[in-house]
């Protein structure tokens, strides 16, 4: 049979380390921690990391963490200053800079997230609603290369803005840190996510996109369907030119050529009588055969040259 010391000295032991086990708690670098004692906070928060104690079963540890945390906004459609439908995305960083306001005002995360999106996006629309889309959509009046081919229907692109996408996100931030100090928490930034048009709206802009896209293409297929017009115009211009040209130098040629053998032909013909007979018998033989055959019959006067050759020699 055991010792009942023994027994009783386990039991007190097993007791105490539970005790100890329950007052103990353990405060990493990332936390912060508001004891509770019947769900009233109990003294200042604990920031430090490290090993902490409280009251076993009578107080709780409520444990926050010191990090930047997220917030993600959920897309809404907001109207502009100028009528224009657009969705728009947010989202931002923020931390729990007073743990005991936040507890008080909140006492957790998920309760914290539902306020700042009910102040977020309401600090966002109206922001939004006080303004045009050109100064959500552009940060500075930088020069814009604008395509000359192009008709802008939308002018506003080119309008100088005054105040631009950083500075409203900053309005919205300042704005919205005057609720959120109430709660405990600080917000560290704010971002717009995306920008977009609602869909009927898109519908419509890319319907007028592709229109002008069209007109644009039509304009260089007509411009250069001119060009081929002038490049085949010109090119029948110049090939006339050239043929003409060729067709007068050709002629220049044959006739500088037919000059020259007729000065052959006349100063041979003109050396002596003697030679200017031989040329005119061989030039009248040569014409003889070249234009009459055996069945030809010819009916010549005695008295013309064409006959001369054929008669006897003292017939002559």
């Amino acid at each position: 049979m055991r010792n009942p010391r023994t027994i009783i000295a386990a039991l007190l032991f097993l007791i105490v380390a539970y005790l100890v086990g329950s007052a103990a708690f353990i405060v990493d670098e990332t936390q912060q921690v508001i004891i509770t004692q019947f769900g009233k906070p109990q003294g200042d928060p604990i920031s430090s990391p490290g090993i902490h104690f409280k009251l076993p079963f009578l107080q709780e540890a409520n444990f926050f963490d010191k990090r930047f945390l997220e917030w993600d906004g959920d897309p809404n459609q907001v109207p502009t200053k100028d009528k224009r439908f657009i969705w728009v995305d947010t989202y931002g960083r923020w931390r729990i800079t007073d743990p005991l306001l936040y507890f008080q005002r909140v006492r957790d995360e998920r309760r914290a997230q539902s306020r700042l999106d009910d102040i977020l996006d309401g600090e966002t629309r109206n922001a939004i609603a006080n303004h045009s889309l050109v100064e959500l959509v552009r940060s500075s009046n930088r020069d814009i290369r604008i395509d000359e081919t192009l008709k802008l229907d939308d002018q506003a692109i080119l309008n100088q803005i005054t105040e631009g996408r950083s500075q409203i996100t900053r309005l919205i931030l300042e704005a919205a840190a005057k609720r959120t100090g109430e709660l405990g928490i600080e917000l560290l930034d704010l971002r717009f996510k995306r920008i977009n048009y609602v869909q009927e709206v898109q519908e419509k802009i890319y319907e007028r996109m592709i229109s002008e896209r069209k007109r644009i293409a039509d304009k260089f297929r007509s411009e250069g369907a001119g060009d081929a017009s002038k490049i085949l115009g010109d090119k029948e211009r110049d090939l006339r030119v050239i043929r003409s040209d060729a067709y007068r130098q050709a002629l220049e040629i044959k006739g500088n050529a037919d000059g020259t053998a007729t000065k052959i032909y006349a100063s041979a013909y003109n050396r002596n009588a003697e030679a200017r007979d031989f040329y005119e018998f061989l030039k009248t033989m040569e014409t003889y055969r070249t234009t009459l055959s055996e069945k030809d019959w010819l009916i010549l006067s005695t008295d013309t040259n064409f006959y001369k050759y054929l008669q006897k020699p003292d017939a002559k």
